[in-house]
């Protein structure tokens, strides 16, 4: 029988460390040439060759160069705490209690990575363009897990309308976030969500 690590969750093997450990130095290494030169300037020889890994490694880990950026581990994270919330709660409850759960555990170096993801973001268009492509596939997945929650089919309108109210928040979060670069920017989302639940209240 496996042991459990403090979380209650089964330790990853050795395999598993030494592949989120070189995940973790190539996000590492990118976001910092990143903010010396540029997203735009920086290429994928000058993220690898001072990690003596392979590009072929460097796609294993991240399909393209934008996904250093947009690619983050909290999905994951996210989904597990969303489903362990109480049933008597609502969706939009538990969305909120499961966002705070989930930034709440970062540490002070995770936090500044953060930071750092999203200002790339927002500074650079060709990052902006992108994550907008890929608000689809989250509220498919904020739909997916609604529905699992509540036994529905998830293609049912009312729960991509649901999904999609979701992630309209959360940009109104992230524009606010643009205008004001030092705004905690965990805090204007769990803001919005509350927003979201009072009813939009003007």
């Amino acid at each position: 029988m496996k042991s459990l690590s403090d979380d209650g969750q089964p330790p990853l093997s050795l395999r598993e460390r030494k592949k989120k450990k070189t995940r973790a130095a190539i996000r590492r290494h990118a976001l910092q040439l990143f903010r010396e030169q540029g997203f735009v300037n920086t290429t994928i020889d000058q993220i690898v060759d001072p990690l003596e890994i392979s590009q072929s490694t460097f796609f294993r880990y991240f399909p393209t160069k934008e996904d250093v950026v947009l690619q983050d581990d909290f999905d994951e994270i996210f989904i597990e705490i969303f489903k362990r919330q109480p049933a008597d709660m609502s969706p939009l409850s538990a969305m909120r209690a499961a966002m705070h759960e989930t930034f709440s555990g970062l540490s002070p170096e995770e936090m500044k990575e953060e930071r750092e993801r999203q200002a790339l973001i927002r500074e650079t268009p060709e990052l902006r363009s992108r994550m907008l492509d890929d608000y689809g596939r989250t509220i498919q997945l904020i739909a997916d897990l609604v529905a699992e929650r509540l036994g529905r089919n998830p293609d049912i309108f009312a729960l991509r309308v649901f999904a999609g109210a979701l992630i309209g928040a959360m940009l109104a979060a992230a524009f606010t976030g643009v205008e004001d670069p030092d705004a905690d920017i965990f805090a204007l989302m769990d803001k919005a969500i509350a927003h979201l639940e009072a009813g939009l209240p003007l």
